[in-house]
């Protein structure tokens, strides 16, 4: 795994999100900027470890706009083994996300880049939809990707497509910085490392929020066997502990 790939992710968003007050992020016009980066031990992508289950990098910064259109970069740093000798994951995203009293709709399209892959074929697309509705202090989220056939060696050979469906619930415990998770998820057909049968993804957390700060703290597992080059098991149970700063 590169880390001079680690620090570069690292040091541009956390670089933007530390020289950005969250009142500078309205940019006028409707458009505003989001973003953050995140310090974790161990990146987890439907329960399977993309970095042999040592700590990665991550960053993200969004453009959004005031009729519910956004786009998104998100990167991870990951292990080689995940897209033939690339250290890097980036997620391009364009959606449409947009709230009806408590509920909220969002769609798009997601595109995984691996850079410096060796030349395999490894990035993907995988639209998505979910819905969102908020009762109380709880908010219960059902999510839907969907990578349809592409010749691609990330999703088994190509000649497949592959639904993920997902479950999610999410909470804050009032007059206190706590928040609660679950999450509940299953793969249909083959992807990215699990060529083959699907399985399933469950995780439960909290985080604790410190004005611009979130620590987080994860219980996650699978019903996968799955094992990396280096002969860990990348799909097993395991903690996974996080600290990021968002604006």
């Amino acid at each position: 795994m590169g880390l001079k790939r680690h620090f570069a992710i690292i040091a541009i968003f956390a670089s933007a999100a530390l020289a950005r007050p969250a009142s500078a992020a309205d940019l006028g016009s409707g458009f505003s900027v989001t973003g953050g980066a995140t310090l974790i031990t161990d990146y987890r992508f439907r329960g399977i470890s993309q970095t042999n289950k040592r700590f990665a990098v991550q960053g993200t910064v969004s453009l959004n706009h005031a009729s519910g259109f956004y786009g998104t970069v998100w990167a991870s740093a990951i292990d080689d083994y995940v897209a033939y000798g690339s250290d890097a994951e980036f997620d391009l995203v364009g959606g449409y996300r947009k709230t009806f009293g408590a509920t909220t709709v969002d769609v798009g399209v997601l595109y995984y880049y691996y850079p410096g892959s060796g030349g395999a074929n490894s990035d993907f697309v995988e639209p998505y939809a979910s819905i969102a509705q908020v009762i109380g202090p709880v908010t219960a989220k059902l999510t839907a990707n969907y990578a349809p056939r592409q010749k691609t060696l990330s999703v088994g050979s190509g000649k497949e497509d592959s639904l993920y469906l997902a479950g999610d619930l999410s909470a804050s415990i009032p007059k206190t910085p706590i928040g609660l998770t679950a999450h509940l998820g299953h793969s249909y057909g083959p992807s990215y490392l699990t060529i083959g049968k699907g399985y399933t993804d469950w995780s439960i957390g909290a985080t604790a929020t410190v004005k611009q700060i979130v620590f987080g703290m994860s219980y996650v597992d699978t019903n996968k066997s799955l094992f990396s080059p280096s002969g860990r098991n990348i799909s097993n149970g395991g903690v996974v502990a996080s600290v990021g700063v968002t604006f």
